[in-house]
């Protein structure tokens, strides 16, 4: 057997030491490699982090909003034509139902009469103020005629009595008949009666002539200050004519924005009442987003801020640009139907998320229309806070 103090045992264990020599330098390299990646990948982390991620806030917790429009009568009546159907893009002022407009065309009808009725009437009022006056002024002549009647009607009694006072004096001395004294004391006693009646006639003319003013000014009263088309009656009519014609307006109910239709109720046939939903539409081109941020993100958002934002509907291909429109007043535990209760034994925190509402642009919404509650990512671009 060869010596253990041998040259070739001593080639072996000289290369066996090299070799784990050479095993542990490479180990050593490694080890310094993966550590210089290691503290490289950090640095680039945080580089990355302080010139960009910093500057920004994101979350795909975001979803489409709109503010809808419900469409509902105006009027009341039977569904005649619905011209729309579900999913139907519409303008604004477009027609989508017809109520049946019979009893709206009566009542208009109607009110178109009573309008040339209260017309008629008020020139009536005009004409008859001619007229009054007319009557005035007769009235005044007869007042004149009962005075001079009554003045006649004085001479004669004086005249009369003049000559009863002379036949009875001559009476006693026989130079006087009796028939003449006594037709003196009749002449005497008629002329007294046409006195009093002259004196009831005048009478009876300032009553009619009082009469005749009051009526004039009762006619006045009427027409004053205003013409046939600015009379009350008139202008009262009109506003009736007005609300008829609006009336038979409102039954071709038209859409009060643009939008696609939604949740179409409306039927031919159907009565429907005042106020009753018929059909609500979604506007697709004045749409913004809810974007649910975590309540620790939100320490430098603020209104006006841009954001950017993808849509899962149409992927990472099309960029929405909007700007922070405000923060809400609450976050969504509060405002729920049955708001959490922490005060229990066993709580536990958790995240709270916050609504900001976020304006998108009208030109990118017309060329890549969304709908409500599709989701979104959203970037908010905070480095203009910092």
């Amino acid at each position: 057997m060869p010596d253990s103090g041998s040259p070739t045992l001593d080639a072996a264990a000289h290369e066996k030491a090299g070799g784990i020599a050479a095993a542990r330098k490479r180990r050593r390299n490694l080890l310094a490699l993966l550590g210089a990646v290691v503290v490289i990948g950090f640095v680039v982390w945080l580089a990355y982090w302080l010139l960009i991620s910093s500057h920004y806030v994101v979350t795909d917790n975001a979803y489409v909003g709109a503010n809808t429009a419900e469409v509902s009568p105006l009027v009341s009546g039977q569904v005649s034509q619905v011209l729309v159907v579900e999913t139907q893009n519409v303008q604004t002022d477009d027609p989508v139902v017809i109520l049946d407009d019979a009893d709206a065309k009566i009542a208009l009808a109607g009110a178109e009469a009573a309008l040339s009725q209260a017309k008629r009437q008020v020139q009536g009022y005009f004409a008859n103020d001619t007229a009054l006056g007319g009557q005035v002024d007769a009235r005044a002549a007869d007042i004149a005629r009962a005075d001079a009647q009554l003045a006649s009607a004085q001479a004669d009694l004086e005249r009369a009595h003049t000559d009863l006072t002379r036949r009875q004096a001559l009476a006693a001395s026989g130079a006087v008949s009796g028939d003449e004294l006594t037709n003196a004391q009749n002449h005497f006693l008629s002329a007294q009666a046409a006195l009093a009646a002259a004196k009831a006639a005048r009478i009876e003319a300032q009553a009619q002539r009082g009469a005749a003013v009051g009526a004039q000014d009762v006619n006045k009263a009427m027409i004053a200050g205003a013409s046939v088309d600015q009379n009350p009656d008139v202008l009262a009519a009109r506003a009736r004519v007005d609300a008829a014609k609006l009336a038979l307006s409102r039954t071709v109910i038209r859409a009060p924005l643009g939008g696609v239709v939604t949740k179409k109720t409306a039927s031919v046939g159907e009565q429907v009442a005042v106020g009753a939903t018929l059909m609500t539409i979604v506007p697709t081109t004045s749409a913004y987003v809810d974007a649910n941020f975590k309540e620790a993100q939100l320490a430098h958002v603020r209104p006006g801020q841009k954001v950017t934002l993808t849509s899962d509907l149409y992927g990472g291909d099309v960029t929405f640009h909007g700007r922070v429109k405000g923060l809400s007043g609450g976050t969504g535990s509060a405002f729920s139907l049955i708001p959490a209760q922490n005060a229990s034994g066993n709580w536990i925190k958790i995240v709270q998320r916050l609504p900001v509402r976020i304006d998108l642009d009208p030109a990118e919404l017309a060329k890549h229309p969304l709908r409500i509650g599709l989701s979104m990512k959203a970037t908010v671009d905070i480095s203009g806070d910092k």
